[in-house]
């Protein structure tokens, strides 16, 4: 592979590391929120009784929620106008309230009915999920504007993927702080306690970005003057007609369509596996050994949170030599054959060789939100060279959408997955040969598969550095620097 046409990053596109570290502190709250609710929902299964597939669709339904409300987050975000900017009044009143709501959320009261607890989960999910993307949304889209640099914007997501890769150190573990005995009388005790201190680690740390980035592309975009003849009616309208056409018009932009599908197919791929792999470890592995279990599922966890430390910078190198499409198949190929090698890793002999695996798939989400993030970026500029608009925020809660959706459809389905396996919650390790080898499939053939669909898509994405350059410099040319 040839190199693709480099050019320097100027100072003045640079960030410095304060900002960097400002931002990257948001995407480690953003990843906690989401890493969390995935990991502690296994608590309404082991700790409360309930039957796999309905925890799965209780992980899916508050997403279909967010097709509506991550987009209206995004235009929304666009079209605000204040001294604070566009982005991160939402940020800070975002941090605080998906803190209260997440700690609230897990407050699960003892004694009552399986249908009480559907229905306390499904309704506080729901409000859980609107205080998400009131945080979310912005702060993504404040990363795509942050420079107009084509390889600043791989680094700017790589530093923010790396620091927020801290949330991935810290998840696997928490099943194993819920179980611990020695502090809790069971599970659903520890998630109460464990939701709190998250909740308020959330509130707090997620306030940075809002207090320290700053917005660069809000001087470019001109607020729309109101229409004094049109009444309040109309003019709700109006707008209604506006986000409808923006929205019509990001998802039909080819190149962020090829992205997105990629993203949804590598991480739909990789969380179903999260979720599927803690029932191989403790079930194949460890024979029902629920703490045991617990421990491997922790330390691979960590091992593949420290695998992706170590990844991220040597995509980012790979993107800022060969650029980010073919970084993308040389990340996605070798967690490829890292799924491949896992099915060979479980071993009831000798369990740590499961993290023989571990660093080959971390490329997969490691090398995924790096360079995704700065793609959608290029999209974002290329967009606004065809319309004449600024739309991070549209762009932005499409694309997590896409990314959240995967995660509730992953979970919802690991559960039918994992009844069409037939396993059996009160054989407990006594499951069938039949369906600890299914398990074991299922885990690693459909992420495999999914990935190896994304390359093939991707292969067509158009934004190399050097289209990438001539965009810029027309947009500049138009509207001046900004």
């Amino acid at each position: 592979m040839s190199a693709s046409p480099h050019y320097p990053t100027a100072s003045a596109d640079r960030i410095s590391i304060p900002r960097r570290i400002a931002y990257g502190l948001g995407g480690l709250v953003n990843n906690l929120l989401g890493a969390a609710i995935g990991v502690m929902a296994i608590v309404l299964n082991l700790g409360l009784g309930m039957n796999p597939a309905v925890v799965g669709l209780l992980m899916a339904l508050p997403r279909l929620t967010d097709a509506l409300t991550d987009p209206l987050m995004g235009y929304i975000s666009d079209q605000t106008r204040t001294r604070w900017g566009r982005r991160r009044p939402f940020i800070f009143v975002g941090a605080l309230a998906a803190g209260l709501v997440f700690a609230l959320l897990w407050q699960l009261p003892p004694g009552f009915s399986q249908t009480f607890y559907f229905w306390f989960f499904l309704i506080g999910s729901i409000f859980f999920y609107l205080a998400y993307t009131l945080y979310a949304t912005p702060w993504v889209a404040l990363g795509y504007e942050m420079t107009p640099d084509y390889n600043e914007r791989t680094r700017l997501m790589g530093f923010a993927n790396w620091i927020g890769q801290i949330a991935w150190v810290a998840a696997p573990w928490f099943y194993m702080i819920m179980e611990n005995k020695r502090f809790f009388d069971d599970p659903v005790e520890g998630a109460r306690t464990l939701a709190i201190f998250i909740g308020i680690f959330v509130a707090v740390v997620g306030l940075v970005p809002a207090i320290f980035c700053r917005e660069r592309m809000g001087k470019a975009v001109q607020a729309e003057e109101p229409d004094p003849t049109l009444t309040r009616l109309a003019a709700l309208g109006k707008n209604l007609l506006k986000f409808f056409r923006g929205f019509l018009l990001t998802i039909k932009f080819p190149p962020f369509l090829k992205l997105c599908a990629a993203t949804f197919l590598v991480f739909n791929g990789f969380m179903l596996v999260s979720a599927f792999s803690s029932y191989v470890i403790i079930f194949y592995v460890f024979s029902g050994d629920t703490f045991e279990g617990a421990k491997l599922m922790g330390w691979n966890g960590t091992a593949s949170a420290i695998a992706t430390f170590c990844v991220i910078p040597i995509v980012t190198w790979i993107s800022t030599r060969l650029g980010k499409r073919r970084a993308f198949f040389i990340a996605i190929g070798i967690s490829i054959f890292g799924y491949a090698l896992k099915f060979f890793c479980y071993s009831q002999t000798t369990p740590l060789l499961l993290l023989v695996a571990t660093p080959f798939i971390a490329f997969g989400l490691g090398g995924l939100f790096t360079l995704m993030g700065s793609m959608i970026a290029d999209v974002c500029d290329y967009d606004e060279l065809n319309t004449g608009q600024r739309r991070e925020g549209m762009f932005g809660s499409i694309f997590w959408w896409v990314v959240k959706l995967g995660m509730a459809l992953a979970l919802g389905i690991s559960g039918f997955l994992l009844n069409a396996t037939g396993f059996d919650v009160e054989l407990g390790g006594d499951q069938s040969e039949r369906t600890l080898l299914l398990m074991r499939i299922f885990d690693v053939a459909i992420p495999l598969i999914a990935s190896a669909i994304a390359i093939w898509i991707v292969a067509s994405y158009e934004i190399s550095e050097e289209r990438a350059r001539e965009i810029r410099d027309q947009l500049e040319a138009r509207r001046g620097k900004v």
